[in-house]
């Protein structure tokens, strides 16, 4: 990746964090929605753009790329600015510019997603593609049954809800990453414990969703605890298969970090059985669970993803995996009440992407 284009995904991944705490600086934001604009621009916009350069696997931005990125980010600018209309179209838009890349790497149908000899990287990179192009086209069905056609109403069927969904394609990459980084020389017994991962994960994630949507509590719980365990099963493989490279000191803090959130989520599904249970109450909690995902463990993946070509780097450095455990875990979640903790926040989170993106060198740890 070149210096001009990590610079512009640390501008853009800087901003996401940004809006996440401009209600606190600037009087009168919070009559507007920032927090759409804070996930489209990390998850959609970086992250998006960044998937499509990683599986085009080339020096620099490609034209489906470059539209991708212009795209989406008049999608975030539209579905802010609720102009629900012309954002349905981009999103369908998007969505087919994502499959034409899926197609081309991999295949129309994901047949690979059923034979256990594929590598289950490859299973996780095409899984990731599909994710993105089926979130983008849901989120326009969404946006056209909520603000025009209004045939289905369940309270979670939101557009902020779906939304959210976007972080799901990072979070699959990442798996990708991890798998790529797992020797093939295995047992028949480790193969079909990869592939249990790669359909444990895939249909948890699928089948939590409708739970969400039904909002059945029980069958949550136990999906959550099944993720659970497959995050932790996915770990210990890592860590007994995972070859010896730098990337594999960051890479596992990234596991730790979806531990964090495995464990989050059970706990707030848990809380939500309370008969005191208030949304509000537990909402700095969850901001906890979502910043861990998206600025520790997805960033992991993306941050290996962008520096691909360049390693040995100090990305594995013990001062960098602490202060972006520090950021995502405590000053981010507490930076969206207290002014003074999102200064801090967006300081520690500087230098993290800069440390991503520009260090050179190598650092023992």
């Amino acid at each position: 990746m070149s210096l001009r284009l990590r610079f512009f995904f640390m501008v853009l991944m800087f901003t996401a964090l940004l809006f996440g705490f401009l209600h606190l600086f600037i009087p009168g934001t919070s009559l507007y929605n920032f927090e759409r604009l804070h996930i489209f621009l990390f998850n959609l916009c970086s992250g998006g753009t960044i998937l499509i350069y990683y599986t085009e696997d080339r020096k620099s931005l490609s034209p489906k790329a470059t539209a991708f990125l212009g795209l989406a980010l008049t999608y975030a600018l539209l579905a802010f600015l609720e102009y629900y209309l012309l954002a349905m179209l981009v999103a369908f838009i998007l969505a087919v510019i994502v499959d034409s890349v899926r197609i081309k790497k991999f295949s129309l149908f994901p047949v690979n997603f059923f034979k256990t000899e594929a590598p289950v990287a490859e299973k996780f990179h095409q899984a990731s593609l599909l994710c993105l192009s089926m979130g983008l086209a849901i989120s326009g069905l969404v946006i056209l049954n909520n603000e025009y056609l209004k045939l289905v109403s369940f309270q979670k069927l939101t557009l902020n809800t779906f939304f959210l969904g976007f972080s799901f394609p990072l979070s699959l990459i990442t798996m990708s990453v991890i798998f790529s980084y797992m020797r093939s020389d295995v047992s028949r017994l480790t193969l079909r414990l990869k592939n249990m991962g790669f359909w444990n994960v895939n249909l948890g994630v699928i089948i939590f969703f409708i739970f969400i949507m039904f909002e059945k509590l029980i069958p949550q719980l136990v999906v959550t605890t099944i993720l659970f365990f497959s995050v932790v099963l996915i770990y210990f493989m890592y860590r007994d298969l995972g070859v010896r490279v730098q990337q594999k000191s960051f890479l596992t803090s990234g596991m730790f970090f979806l531990w964090y959130t495995a464990i989050t989520g059970i706990i707030y599904v848990a809380l939500e059985f309370s008969p005191d249970y208030n949304h509000q109450n537990l909402k700095f909690f969850l901001r906890m669970h979502s910043f861990a995902a998206l600025y520790g463990w997805n960033l992991s993946g993306l941050a290996v993803i962008c520096r691909k070509d360049h390693f040995p780097i100090r990305l594995h450095s013990q001062a960098v995996i602490a202060v972006h455990w520090a950021t995502a875990i405590v000053l981010a979640p507490l930076g969206t009440n207290f002014a003074a903790f999102a200064i801090l926040s967006l300081i520690a989170y500087g230098y993290i992407l800069y440390m991503i993106l520009f260090s050179e060198g190598m650092e023992v740890a």
